[in-house]
């Protein structure tokens, strides 16, 4: 078996990405990205340390994060197993990338960024839900914010059956924001079309 030894041996096979895939990274939490990540209860937070990687899901019955502006987040790190994977990991190195998902939704919003923990009270009082405080809050630093292709979710039928929430922001309304004359109104109507061609 003979595997891939520099990116320019992917690139001759994979081809040039589509415009839309250029045009949708943003350096902050934009208006669409904001209300889609204000949407968003579950996310998976990916850390990476001296002994490895991890991935922590992390959800919460309001938004899991909030945004302190338009460049910061936090996320609270309410009670769990005690092993401080991600903790620990941010502590030693603080890149992290974050996955959101709102249940119904086969988009998917990301964010890559550097991370800090903190036990500071005011930050921690901004999560109490009945009494309860989280124990730390990561505060999240946005480097770079876009939305991810849908066909792994679309394939993988995740939400059979369930509708998506209908006041969220469609990927053609980020690409519009981001770049101005994106015609997102056709790259939505054209979608379903598109990803039936190239699913697999």
């Amino acid at each position: 078996m003979e595997f891939i030894s520099n990116t320019e041996e992917l690139e001759a096979a994979y081809g040039t990405p589509g415009e839309a895939s250029l045009v949708k990274v943003a350096d902050r939490l934009t208006p669409t990205y904001r209300k889609w990540i204000e949407a968003s209860k579950f996310c998976v937070l990916s850390t990476v340390g001296p002994e490895g990687l991890d991935g922590s899901p992390r959800g919460d019955d309001v938004p899991v994060v909030q945004e302190l502006d338009e460049f910061t987040l936090a996320m609270p790190d309410w009670r769990g197993n005690n092993r401080m994977d991600s903790l620990r990991n941010i502590v030693r190195d603080p890149r992290v990338a974050l996955m959101f998902m709102v249940s119904g939704s086969n988009n998917v919003v990301r964010i890559n960024g550097e991370a800090r923990v903190t036990f500071d009270d005011t930050l921690r009082g901004r999560f109490n839900d009945k009494g309860q405080l989280p124990r730390s809050v990561i505060v999240i630093k946005v480097a770079e914010v876009y939305s991810q292709c849908a066909r792994a979710i679309m394939r993988a039928d995740i939400w059979r059956g369930q509708a998506a929430e209908t006041d969220l922001p469609t990927v053609g309304d980020m690409l519009a924001e981001l770049k101005d004359g994106f015609d997102g109104v056709t790259y939505d109507a054209d979608w379903g079309a598109r990803a039936k061609k190239t699913m697999w």
